[in-house]
């Protein structure tokens, strides 16, 4: 094996639209997911569980999210960032490669956003990567400090040496986090445009795949009607070199 490819997702939690016409997109999805091919996906803004759209769509999986949409031969971590009335969603990695551990870390920068940190590790072949799944915050000084905490845990709970995977929905417009990223030892890919929001008419890059430790050799985005009608991000795959 000589390259590792990584995708991420953010998927909307299943469902576009608002209201009474709103559609479930989940069934989909999971299609979607099979045909990224990739050795790790990392999702964002999953469900685990929702009463009310339970009772709203005839469809609604009775398996969490996170379990439904991971392909067979995979194995799906969740994990919960937020608790809401109706019930739970978070962050999810599906991986083709057998998950070694798995752990989670409160981000939320004040009461009224609910975030986490997904750390998993997984070993391709006989090497251990070490993939964690973020979704940031909608505030610029939060993601600020939800970089700093980043940096603080990869410090505390990942050896020196390892190779590590940073992906997700980093809302980061302009890519203003990238110094920061920088600053500790993670690089992206850096080429051709590669925006993933709005899906429909993309004009920014709001997801990002980083790495420490691999060298990135490609990146792309996936486009076309079936895609920007399954959530309101497009996903991003990058391939790294082992």
């Amino acid at each position: 094996m000589s390259s590792f490819r990584v995708a991420t997702y953010n998927i909307h939690k299943g469902v576009q639209g608002i209201g009474p016409v709103r559609r479930l997109e989940i069934h989909n999805l999971g299609h979607g997911v099979e045909q990224l091919d990739a050795d790790v996906v990392c999702l964002q803004e999953v469900r685990k569980h929702n009463r009310g759209e339970a009772q709203f769509f005839k469809h609604w999986p009775e398996q969490p999210q996170a379990d439904f949409l991971c392909p067979e031969g995979y194995q799906a971590v969740y994990q919960t960032n937020a608790t809401t009335k109706h019930g739970e969603h978070g962050n999810a990695l599906l991986s083709r490669w057998p998950v070694v551990s798995h752990k989670h870390e409160d981000m939320s920068d004040h009461r009224f956003e609910q975030r986490g940190l997904l750390h998993v590790e997984v070993k391709v072949e006989r090497k251990t990567i070490h993939v964690i799944v973020l979704h940031l915050g909608l505030i610029a000084g939060s993601r600020a400090r939800q970089i700093e905490q980043l940096g603080a845990y990869i410090k505390r709970e990942i050896p020196s040496r390892s190779p590590v995977i940073v992906a997700g929905d980093l809302n980061d417009w302009g890519a203003k986090l990238r110094p920061a990223m920088n600053e500790l030892g993670f690089r992206d890919h850096i080429g051709e445009r590669v925006a993933t929001y709005p899906s429909r008419l993309p004009l920014a890059q709001l997801d990002y795949v980083y790495s420490r430790g691999l060298k990135p050799v490609g990146i792309e985005v996936p486009k076309g009607r079936a895609w920007w009608r399954m959530s309101d991000h497009l996903p991003l795959i990058a391939e790294f070199k082992l």
